[in-house]
């Protein structure tokens, strides 16, 4: 049976971080009763098409570690209840430095939480200044430190190639990161990403990005830090010894499928029991308020819900699992269209850049080199 996950997203932060594009909101109050109500019932019309149990849930945001312990607990023990949980169920919560107390970690803890990821994004407190971070490196060193001590399973997130920084400056911040002896890292370079305060500032000259070539020598030097502390790239942007890979972002780059719950969440589903059976990509309303008039009315916040043509589903499933250190399974691709598949793997534009050292295939698998993985975006662009 095929893994299927849950995404529970939370929309609110203490502030919008200017490089962020995430469906994320700002207000003075929220009334954790309605939202707490509003996710259960969400979650209850979502099971109605699905009887398969969950392999891993994910409580994402906006700043999740903001919600209350119990509502936490209520989606888990109703997510249980509804769809059951495969053994060694995955339950991640992200959280950030700033909304961490000791006590609520172990309330989350006891609510069923047994990953956590954190946004730290920098151990510079002038990076974390430019960043618009809300916390200090004090709070990031205290949340990592409680985090490491009440879970056994803890991540945290960095952002590099930042405007100015140097290599050297790069490796130091680094080393300095793996000297918390992390078991998995997101390490995500700096992007200046459409409606975000720092595109704007780009566009004026504000800011200026790192070139091409620096970006690509701070990936090198990334990869071979990481590699001689035993912390492999599994995916572009994600470090981990093994077996302490994501399991709920191994989903997404698998393409297996996946429930998504709350303001702007999206999900991949294949329904079975009723009588549009079909492979489906949903989407949310993204703005707060009017997911809960949704919800409040419909049972659900759905925006569009659309059957999936195989053209579509072969090109998502190849985009998302080429961004793997294993690359995509050919059998994946298989199951989707034999004939899309045998159509890529006749390409000439594919022969040539396995000739050029960008991509091999295996029996098994088409997967980047180290040569390619930098330029994925370039090499899919040449193949779809």
């Amino acid at each position: 049976m095929d893994p299927l996950a849950l995404y529970i997203h939370w929309p609110f932060c203490v502030s919008k971080c200017p490089y962020c594009d995430f469906n994320s909101h700002v207000r003075e109050r929220v009334n954790h009763t309605i939202w707490t109500q509003a996710l259960l019932q969400e979650l209850q019309t979502a099971s109605l098409t699905q009887k398969r149990p969950l392999s891993s849930i994910f409580f994402g945001g906006g700043t999740p570690s903001l919600m209350e312990p119990q509502t936490v607990y209520s989606l888990i023990e109703e997510a249980k209840k509804l769809f059951g949980f495969s053994s060694h169920i995955e339950i991640t919560l992200e959280t950030n430095p700033n909304s961490f107390e000791t006590q609520r970690f172990l309330d989350f803890k006891s609510a069923g939480i047994n990953r956590v990821s954190i946004g730290i994004q920098s151990f510079e407190q002038e990076a974390l200044k430019f960043l618009g971070r809300a916390h200090s490196l004090a709070e990031a060193y205290s949340a990592l430190e409680s985090a490491q001590k009440i879970f056994e399973r803890v991540s945290f997130d960095l952002i590099y190639a930042r405007p100015h920084q140097t290599l050297k400056q790069w490796e130091a911040e680094l080393s300095h990161a793996l000297t918390f002896s992390p078991t998995h890292l997101s390490l995500y370079q700096l992007t200046f990403e459409e409606g975000t305060v720092f595109e704007k500032k780009l566009k004026k000259g504000d800011i200026k990005a790192l070139s091409e070539n620096m970006s690509s020598l701070l990936y090198e030097k990334t990869q071979e830090i990481m590699n001689h502390h035993f912390l492999p790239a599994y995916e572009v942007s994600n470090h981990a010894q093994k077996g302490q890979e994501s399991r709920h972002n191994l989903c997404y780059w698998n393409y297996h499928d996946y429930i998504g719950i709350g303001p702007g969440a999206h999900g991949r589903i294949r329904e079975e029991h009723n009588e549009k059976k079909g492979n489906y990509a949903t989407q949310n309303l993204k703005l707060p308020e009017k997911w809960l008039a949704g919800v409040q009315k419909e049972g659900h916040g759905l925006e569009t819900k659309l059957c999936l043509e195989k053209e579509t589903m072969f090109e998502e499933a190849l985009l998302m699992g080429i961004r793997l250190r294993e690359g995509i399974v050919l059998e994946t691709l298989k199951r989707i269209s034999e004939t899309l598949l045998n159509s890529l793997l006749a390409r000439p534009s594919l022969k040539i850049l396995e000739q050029e050292g960008f991509l091999v295939k295996t029996p098994t698998h088409l997967k980047a080199t180290s040569k390619g993985m930098p330029i994925l975006n370039a090499i899919l662009a040449y193949i779809i």
